[in-house]
């Protein structure tokens, strides 16, 4: 009870961290910039116009204190949870590894973006991507690990050696790794093809959930007959069907997706939408406006990031005997 607050006030510190280092790194200069970003005073990829400031893109930058907010109000919950003494059942309520995992991510994603907004650097860049993928990795694999029966170690050892393989990759490669592979839009729909497969039990769905990811493809513009015009460029597909060949099991418990998956999706997709107005060729784009669509997307990202946290909490199993069992004494 006495060490509730222990994770919140590791994450608060690691804020406290990034934001002098962050300081520090401006006041000093940033470094070389990136071979893709614009100079002083033109328009940046993501229509906000370069600043000689501290911050590169002073409005983009700071729209990414969403995700701060959003990371460090996991942790109080969470904490709120051991204190209450709420049944830890589910892995998303209390102080549990996987859900401390998740609201790490979530807070990561802010300096990670942060990082790359202002700096404009190839460093920058390199943790706003790794912070990505370090978020959008957990449920999916998350929902792996519930599907195929994996224990807590080796869900920790498959997302180090993913996340570690893509940071690497990275850096030394490439953002394909050089085979291609966009991890982070292929995880978005592993993640929603796993959900599918946890939702609906049963063979059929099973092996038929890959279908779901030329749909999610297709909501990015990368439509079934894109893919048939090179299918070399596209053979990633086949990791679709990754969720039907790990899941061994079905699901041992239900999730409310009303209203936090939905609100989650809306938020993220309608983010999605604003992303595509945020650029520098896009007739909408105005570099001086306070106003920023790219900062838009980081807020509503940020929102989808809790919605689908409190989403992921409403699971709950589907034995009565179970739930009973874990349940926590409201005495001490």
């Amino acid at each position: 009870m006495a060490d509730a607050y222990r994770p919140l006030k590791i994450a608060a510190a690691a804020v406290g961290v990034f934001a002098v280092g962050f300081i520090t790194w401006a006041v000093i200069g940033w470094g070389d910039p990136a071979a893709n970003e614009q100079v002083i005073g033109e328009v940046s990829r993501w229509c906000e116009r370069v600043s000689d400031g501290l911050l590169r893109e002073p409005v983009n930058t700071l729209g990414n204190l969403g995700f701060v907010a959003s990371g460090l109000a996991m942790y109080l919950m969470l904490a709120r949870d051991v204190v209450s003494r709420r049944t830890r059942v589910n892995r998303f309520i209390g102080n549990q590894p996987i859900v401390l995992l998740y609201a790490g991510a979530a807070l990561f994603l802010g300096p990670g973006s942060m990082a790359m907004h202002g700096s404009h650097t190839r460093s920058g860049a390199w943790l706003d991507n790794v912070s990505m993928v370090a978020y959008i990795l957990i449920p999916w694999l998350f929902n792996l690990a519930r599907l195929g029966r994996w224990s807590d170690r080796t869900f920790f050892a498959t997302y180090a050696t993913l996340l570690g393989s893509y940071a690497a990759g990275y850096w030394f490669i490439g953002p394909d790794l050089g085979i291609g592979l966009d991890l982070f839009g292929v995880s978005i729909a592993l993640w929603l093809i796993s959900e599918l497969v946890f939702r609906f039990p049963g063979q059929w769905v099973r092996w038929l959930s890959g279908v779901a990811g030329f749909v999610v493809a297709s909501a990015f513009g990368i439509t079934p007959m894109v893919m048939l015009e090179a299918p070399a460029d596209y053979w990633w597909v086949v990791l679709f069907w990754v969720p039907a060949l790990v899941a061994r099991h079905e699901s041992t418990a239900r999730r409310t997706y009303t209203p936090w998956f939905w609100l989650g999706i809306a938020s993220f997709f309608g983010a999605y939408a604003i992303w595509l107005t945020g650029t520098a060729d896009h007739p909408w784009c105005d570099p001086d406006s306070i106003l920023q669509a790219h900062a838009i997307w980081h807020l509503l990202s940020a929102a989808a990031t809790w919605c689908f946290f409190l989403f992921l909490r409403s699971e709950r199993p589907l034995e009565r005997d179970v739930v009973e069992s874990e349940k926590l004494l409201d005495t001490a």
